[in-house]
């Protein structure tokens, strides 16, 4: 590392200390949701010709963030890995890809990590093999008390409605009841309970890379009062820096929850 770099790096670690005191005491979010976005572009921009470098420098960072969403005392963080949309990208980018998912996901349910993972998606979408290792992966990790993990692969926020409808509707078929007497009683809690992230609080804030403004579908029905924080970082370089600033961002955010 050259002098530059030094000095650079030692202003940066004297930032993110001040970041720190600074948001000692403030509001923090306990659900973060990230859409990973920008690992091709970075990969392109990097040189290289095979963009799964991009995919593999996206999954370590993974790693990174999470520590820093314990530090925080983040309760539960989503990680938008792989839309239901990238599920068409031709096989020869798509199958590496979603081997790199498997693996990430297979190293944090590793013993001694702990996190809680849990899959938010449509698993019959995916290949039989990813969907396999996705699911033993959050088997794993039963009983943690970590932080919870949503890895959202094979996610779209218009399939998640339309499948919590769907469950919702076998439910109540299930025990007897009609259509009509369903819609009589019907309420916005009724398909809250049986989105892919049932249980769990709403996202506070949501966080998108690579300077795209946009939700893209991540998490439709969760972010209807999520605060929005966006970077021109493309994933791989997302940096400590750029995550406590999204929290400070939000701390001094007035969240009125449509009030």
């Amino acid at each position: 590392m050259g002098l530059r770099e030094q000095v650079k790096s030692v202003l940066l670690k004297g930032y993110e200390f001040r970041l720190n005191r600074w948001l000692d005491g403030k509001q923090r979010p306990r659900h973060v949701g990230v859409v990973l976005d920008g690992n091709r572009r970075w990969a392109k921009e990097a040189g290289f010709t095979d963009v799964a470098h991009g995919h593999r420098a996206g999954a370590r960072k993974i790693l990174e963030l999470l520590s820093w969403c314990r530090e925080a005392e983040v309760e539960v963080v989503t990680l938008w890995m792989l839309s239901t949309d990238n599920l068409n990208r031709p096989a020869e980018e798509l199958d590496p890809l979603l081997g790199i998912i498997a693996d990430i996901v297979d190293e944090l349910a590793e013993p001694g990590n702990p996190w809680r993972i849990r899959h938010v998606g449509a698993l019959d979408m995916l290949p039989t093999e990813t969907a396999a290792r996705l699911s033993a992966a959050a088997l794993r990790t039963k009983g943690r008390t970590g932080l919870e993990v949503n890895v959202a692969v094979g996610y779209g926020g218009r399939q998640e409605i339309a499948d919590a409808v769907r469950k919702l509707l076998q439910k109540h078929a299930e025990s007897g009841g009609t259509i009509e007497e369903l819609a009589e009683v019907l309420d916005v809690d009724h398909i809250a309970e049986h989105l892919y992230t049932s249980g769990q609080p709403d996202p506070d804030l949501l966080i998108r890379t690579s300077g795209e403004q946009r939700l893209s579908g991540f998490m439709l029905w969760q972010s209807a009062h999520s605060e929005f924080w966006f970077t021109e970082a493309y994933w791989p370089e997302f940096r400590r820096t750029d995550f406590l600033r999204a929290l400070r961002d939000y701390a001094i955010r007035h969240r009125r929850f449509g009030s």
